[in-house]
């Protein structure tokens, strides 16, 4: 090797554009080159801080960032393309590119996104072209898109997508390409496509489409100028139902073959009294084609407010609402801990493309045995009632409503206060009657003097008088001491006698 060719060889190496020069400011492991900025690969959970603010173009793929923190891509204004394909993203915040204005290519295939929210793309004004294939989207809701009305292409296909809403696309009057191949679309409804006044490319094929009524504008429209909008390959679109068009093409079956059976509705019984507490299922079977979609709502009374108690349906298979939306088939209506707010009429719809079908239903509550009624304050001075009320925790008084449950509050504390008056007042007389002065001697202990003799607590007698008043009077007939048994009457008396000192010959009279 020739002298110098080590520098030269050195020269070249660092001349090359795979190996630039590492920018100041670049974020660790990333590279960076004038307006770009390279972090792809790097399995990173977040997005890494320190990226100049002047990047227009910046590559975060195959990585594993599962969110996009509130503000993290703030500082980058003058970002031109995102690429986020192959990462973790599982929702996209609203705002999240509120300060994106400039952004024209925004990449997010290959995420778990699994819905949009309205606003996930707000701020996005001059976005051109926006990935959302590969990812896990059930259904568009209506204006998901309102925010984007530059963009020309929007890739969803290879997702799960079912319900596209009719007015999903809102707002997409530049849209010229639409790819919605390879998701699970059984329908879609001439609505959904009318934004798309500038639409040229459309791909429908690789769905599980239902031929019916409903899809009848869909064959209609491409073989009246539609086909302009597809390839040789997205013409194929094929029928996976009902089992007599499957694996057909759309476009070689005949319109009136394209037929929907209106619903019929059948509730047994059409009337229930329930019992206070209870829980109640009534099923509603629908039937027609396609599946009825099928919804209870409680019929709001005349001349009261909206229904204090809705029906909420149950069980069956998922309607195309996706996850939480009405039973489809044999809707269930399911009602907890029926109260008096229960009560009323229901109904049952079912509809499909063919119509609708309705059929009402009425709950009745049972009172006789379960609920105590409140009873009406007493009026001044007259008697108070004794009916029993309703226990504030048991299962009638949490039936009643608010007005009735306050009432019969008042009541109980208002019965309350009087018996403790009542107490209170029946105190107080039997303190003043012990207080008041009686008549001449009462509860006096008189001391006379009697001629006859003394006398003993064994001369006593008690006696009450008419007003129940005890007293003790001197009966001379009893013996001065109590007399014994026999034998010890005859040995003890002498002693006794002999050892008694007399007292003075005072006689007492005890009252009291």
């Amino acid at each position: 090797m020739a002298p110098g060719a080590p520098a030269l060889l050195l020269l070249s190496l660092l001349s090359l554009p795979g190996l630039p020069p590492r920018a100041t400011g670049c974020p660790a492991a990333c590279r960076c080159y004038s307006a770009t900025v390279e972090c792809g690969a790097l399995q990173l959970r977040l997005v890494p801080p320190g990226i100049p603010p002047g990047t227009q173009t910046l590559f975060l793929q195959d990585n594993s960032i599962a969110r996009l923190e509130p503000g993290t891509l703030a500082p980058l204004a003058s970002l031109r393309r995102l690429y986020l394909h192959n990462n973790s993203l599982r929702a996209l915040e609203p705002g999240a590119f509120r300060a994106q204005s400039r952004l024209l290519e925004l990449a997010l295939t290959g995420n778990r996104l699994r819905g949009l929210r309205v606003g996930a793309f707000a701020g996005l004004a001059q976005l051109r072209v926006l990935y959302l294939a590969g990812n896990q989207l059930v259904q568009l809701l209506d204006f998901t898109f309102l925010h984007l009305q530059r963009l020309q292409e929007l890739h969803l296909q290879e997702n799960s997508i079912e319900l596209l809403e009719d007015q999903a696309l809102a707002g997409l009057s530049s849209l010229a390409l639409l790819d919605l191949s390879r998701n699970q679309l059984g329908t879609i409804s001439q609505e959904a496509l009318q934004p798309l006044a500038s639409l040229q490319v459309l791909r429908l094929t690789e769905n599980p489409w239902r031929c019916d009524c409903a899809l009848h504008w869909l064959g209609t429209w491409i073989k009246e100028g539609g086909q302009r909008l597809l390839s040789s390959r997205d013409k194929k679109i094929t029928c996976a139902e009902p089992p007599r068009l499957a694996l057909q093409s759309l476009l070689e079956v005949s319109g009136s073959s394209l037929i929907c059976i209106p619903p019929s509705v059948h509730v047994e019984p059409l009337e229930v009294t329930a019992n206070l507490g209870e829980d109640l299922r009534v099923a509603c079977q629908a039937s027609g084609y396609p599946q009825p979609l099928v919804t209870w709502r409680k019929v709001a009374q005349p001349r009261e407010g909206p229904p204090q108690a809705q029906a909420q349906p149950e069980g069956g298979v998922p309607g195309p609402g996706g996850p939480g939306a009405s039973d489809t088939g044999s809707g269930m209506l399911f009602l907890t801990n029926i109260t008096l707010a229960h009560a009323g009429k229901y109904e049952c719809e079912a509809s499909n493309a063919g119509g609708a079908a309705r059929l009402p239903f009425q709950l009745l509550v049972n009172l006789s045995q379960q609920l105590l009624l409140a009873p009406a304050p007493p009026r001044a001075g007259g008697p108070v009632s004794h009916e029993p009320l309703p226990e504030a925790g048991g299962m009638a008084f949490r039936a009643l409503g608010l007005a009735t449950q306050t009432a019969i509050a008042t009541a109980i504390a208002l019965l309350a206060l009087t018996a403790l008056l009542l107490a209170t007042m029946i105190c107080r007389r039997r303190r003043r009657r012990k207080k008041a002065p009686g008549p001449p001697g009462e509860g006096a202990l008189f001391v006379n003097d009697y001629s006859d003799g003394p006398c003993t607590f064994a001369q006593l007698e008690e006696l009450r008088d008419e007003r129940g008043h005890e007293m003790f009077v001197i009966d001379r007939s009893k013996p001065l001491f109590a007399e014994g048994p026999a034998e010890a009457a005859e040995g003890a008396a002498p002693g006794i006698a002999q050892g008694l000192p007399l007292q003075p010959p005072a006689a007492y009279e005890i009252r009291c």
